[in-house]
């Protein structure tokens, strides 16, 4: 049968700019949002990279409905602060004035355009006209003085801060704080998407937002959703993959969705399918897909290996090099293990048998590290992060699961001489 509609394969399968058209909604993940939506609580949507949590916000969520405000570790409080206002309207400029921490305050216009362009403008016989509010004088640093400013324009639309995750921790932990206060004394709902998979990252933060936060856990793609996915694809295409090649994929996929779609998309290529086909075709050879998956990995070779390098290197060279030492379980362990997360006690015993200063070596000295080892990856521009560690649940996890895949095919040995650890082949 002639298909009634023509898809491009960039629209179905692949990593893509918009929402892929075989997009499925996760019951744990996309009710739990929209719910959670209308119950005036903040939200945190967390998961591992290239795990769907942005398309779970532009799927649910239209453009008219939130403003957005993309993170990086450049930013401070005022930062943020700055980028809301000038999002929801106003003009920042910065006053004479200074703020009991010394800052100087800024003064915040807000101009409200009706109609389009200037004011007095007509366009098709419709003269525009523009508001503006008195300018106000405000602390940037003050949430009361933020809250203030939008109450003032009647600011009613979500704030999505995207890539909460690259902002210095001290940063997220000052705005954890200010989130009760916007829980508190306004309506506003913030939604926040990090890379992590502690669920109550923000509570450990700060214990105020207890009852006052809800979590997305968006890292999980069962068996059957991932299936669903190359089902609804492959419909769209007109065709179908083979169906030991839809199951030896997802074994080997490590429920990573960003596997799934580009390991698609490279098998489609290879039949030279590129759009949808006019008859019916299967595709897809179990053969095929161990050296797809191992072409799609190896392409981030060299993003790994940097990575392991500047980890390896620390913020400073220091006498424990601690961590180095926290690559060492990492790269000694099963990918199988590495999957749940390595703990604590595991990372500590299996660092204290091989490190050359064991007897100087404290639990401390591997919490301070396991603590730090977002921070220092975002100071050395590893993006997206790797590694992340959970601090309710005390383990070390990898947060990108291509991370994982790639080990496999690695020889190991060469990686530990990589991260300056080659005396200690077991």
């Amino acid at each position: 049968m002639k298909p009634e509609r023509i898809h491009q394969i960039t629209e179905v399968f692949g990593i893509s700019r918009d929402i892929p058209l075989n997009y499925v909604e996760r019951d744990t993940v996309d009710n739990t949002f929209v719910h959670n939506l209308k119950r005036g609580k903040h939200i945190v949507i967390f998961g591992s990279s290239k795990q769907g949590k942005t398309s779970l916000r532009k799927k649910q969520l239209k453009e008219k409905e939130y403003i957005l405000i993309q993170c990086s570790n450049r930013n401070d409080i005022r930062e943020i602060n700055s980028n809301i206002l000038k999002r929801a309207g106003y003009e920042i400029t910065v006053a004479n004035k200074t703020s009991v921490s010394g800052k100087a305050k800024v003064v915040a216009t807000f101009k409200a355009l009706f109609g389009m362009f200037d004011a007095g403008a007509e366009i098709e016989g419709t003269k525009a006209s523009e508001k503006t509010t008195a300018p106000i004088e405000l602390d940037i640093e003050d949430v009361n003085d933020v809250i203030e400013a939008l109450k003032i324009i009647n600011f009613n639309k979500y704030i999505i801060l995207e890539d909460f995750h690259y902002l210095k921790t001290e940063v997220q932990r000052d705005f954890a704080v200010m989130l009760k206060a916007y829980h508190e004394i306004s309506k506003l709902i913030f939604v926040i998407v990090g890379v992590w998979l502690e669920e109550n990252r923000l509570i450990v933060y700060n214990g105020d937002l207890t009852g006052r936060v809800v979590t997305v856990n968006a890292d999980k793609w069962s068996d059957e959703e991932l299936r669903q996915v190359i089902s609804e694809g492959s419909a769209l295409l007109n065709i179908k993959f083979n169906d030991d090649f839809i199951n030896k994929l997802i074994i080997n996929a490590f429920e990573s969705i960003y596997i799934v779609q580009e390991a698609c998309y490279q098998a489609c290529i290879k039949e030279k399918v590129e759009e949808t086909q006019e008859h019916f075709i299967e595709i897809g050879n179990q053969g095929d897909i161990e050296s797809i998956i191992k072409s799609i990995v190896n392409q981030q070779s060299g993003r790994y290996n940097s990575f392991i390098t500047h980890f390896a290197d620390g913020f400073q060279t220091t006498e424990l090099e601690m961590y180095k030492w926290l690559l060492y379980p990492i790269l000694k362990c099963e990918t199988s293990e590495l999957e749940n997360g390595i703990r604590f006690s595991k990372i500590r015993e299996t660092i204290a048998i091989k490190h050359p200063k064991e007897m100087e070596l404290n639990p401390g000295n591997i919490t301070q590290a396991l603590k730090n080892c977002s921070g220092l990856q975002v100071k050395k521009n590893i993006t997206p992060i790797v590694l992340d560690y959970d601090q309710t649940n005390l383990r070390l996890n990898v947060v990108d699961r291509g991370f994982i895949i790639w080990l496999r095919y690695q020889d190991k040995k060469e990686l530990l001489e990589l991260a300056g650890l080659p005396d200690i082949i077991d």
